[in-house]
């Protein structure tokens, strides 16, 4: 019934010419299949792409619909997502020198969830992303896996527990012969090798630069190569510290699209954290936000439901702050504050709606408007 759900999914993308996100979702589901015929017409399609610049979206589409066709014929079982894959209860790390305390922080994670940390730098982020990684350890709380007690040993568990820092180790040769070698490291022979890793290349849009090495690769396409390096073993857990750093805003996008698409598989669903600076962008695909202010923790979702609503907006215009402070002088518990570039608007009594039309009445030049009020960025917002 679920593959049924997909591939419905697939052909509305299509009809709507939306091509990229049918063609990814086509992916993910051929990938879940683990179907080795599959994988080869996927393959030969992209050869064909390739050998065909001058094709039309209507030829590339009716490729793409006979392999939805073969989909719809597989019986594939949904996994379950209701198991735990992670349990920290108050975890506490100090660190005596720069009298700095991170925690207690407590944090659940299933297959299918997304968790965004945010916080400015040396808030602890990486710290209590390494602590998961169980690279460092913790002084206090406790930390579980679900699958601990399944593997032989801390290697085999480390297997499907990832976590990808900020700053990625060097490789030499191509894309390709890195990740077919990564594959055989992984147990995966053969022809399955070959095409589990020519599968891999087109996910994350790696198949054109196959064979291009580290230094010829932009930021953002190193980091897609670490992707598809870590999903060629299928983790459970996922720990990426800044994935977004140094990518523009078009490969941002794409990134985090594709962790989220990733981790809510219908068949190999995952967990997945991520720290970032990119607030905006992390909330708009995160399940849950985790804001560190000092190495204390703010569970988003939590925070919004125990907190009154007030009202925080930004606002970016060429009017000076006097000509704002006289048009919203009648709301009585505004709160105007200027960072340099941006102004931010409070209030308990009024509605970001209501403080836009006012801004609009009264012939404020709006350049850029977003309700932050439910946004980790009002954690940002000097009071």
């Amino acid at each position: 019934m679920v593959l049924q759900e997909r591939t419905q999914e697939i052909r509305e993308h299509f009809a709507h010419k939306d091509f990229d996100l049918a063609y990814s979702t086509l992916l993910d589901c051929v990938l879940d299949s683990e179907n080795l015929a599959l994988f080869e017409r996927i393959i030969a399609n992209e050869h064909w792409k390739e050998q065909h610049p001058e094709h039309t979206p209507e030829d590339w589409l009716q490729k793409c619909e006979t392999i939805v066709d073969a989909l719809e014929e597989l019986n594939l079982p949904e996994k379950r997502r209701n198991e735990s894959l992670l349990n920290c209860e108050d975890l506490v790390k100090t660190y005596a020198r720069g009298n700095f305390k991170l925690g207690p922080v407590s944090l659940h994670i299933r297959p299918g969830q997304l968790i965004g940390l945010v916080g400015e730098n040396g808030n602890g982020k990486t710290t209590l992303l390494r602590i998961l990684a169980k690279e460092i350890d913790y002084d206090s709380g406790s930390l579980h896996y679900h699958n601990e007690g399944d593997f032989e040993n801390e290697y085999d568990h480390r297997t499907k527990l990832v976590y990808i820092p900020q700053r990625t180790q060097k490789w030499y040769g191509k894309i390709r012969t890195n990740l077919r070698f990564c594959a055989t490291h992984y147990g995966i022979m053969g022809r399955h090798n070959e095409l589990l890793v020519e599968m891999m290349m087109i996910r994350f849009g790696l198949f054109k630069f196959r064979d291009l090495n580290w230094s010829e690769l932009s930021s953002g396409y190193k980091m897609r190569y670490e992707l598809a390096r870590t999903f060629l073993r299928r983790p459970e857990i996922l720990l990426l510290d800044e994935p977004l750093a140094n990518l523009d805003v078009f490969a941002q996008q794409i990134v985090l699209n594709d962790l989220r698409s990733l981790a809510k598989s219908s068949y190999n669903p995952i967990g997945i954290i991520l720290s970032s600076q990119q607030l905006f962008e992390v909330e708009k695909v995160a399940d849950e936000v985790l804001f560190l202010k000092n190495g204390a923790p703010k569970l988003l979702e939590n925070e919004n439901q125990n907190t009154t609503s007030k009202c925080v907006v930004e606002l970016e215009t060429t009017a000076n702050r006097d000509a704002i402070k006289e048009v919203l002088a009648t709301i009585s518990d505004v709160e105007i504050h200027f960072n340099g570039g941006m102004y931010v608007i409070s209030s308990s009594s009024k509605s970001p709606n209501e403080i836009l039309e006012k801004l609009i009445s009264g012939h404020v030049p709006v350049n850029y408007f977003r309700n932050i009020s439910e946004s980790s960025k009002r954690f940002f917002v000097a009071n």
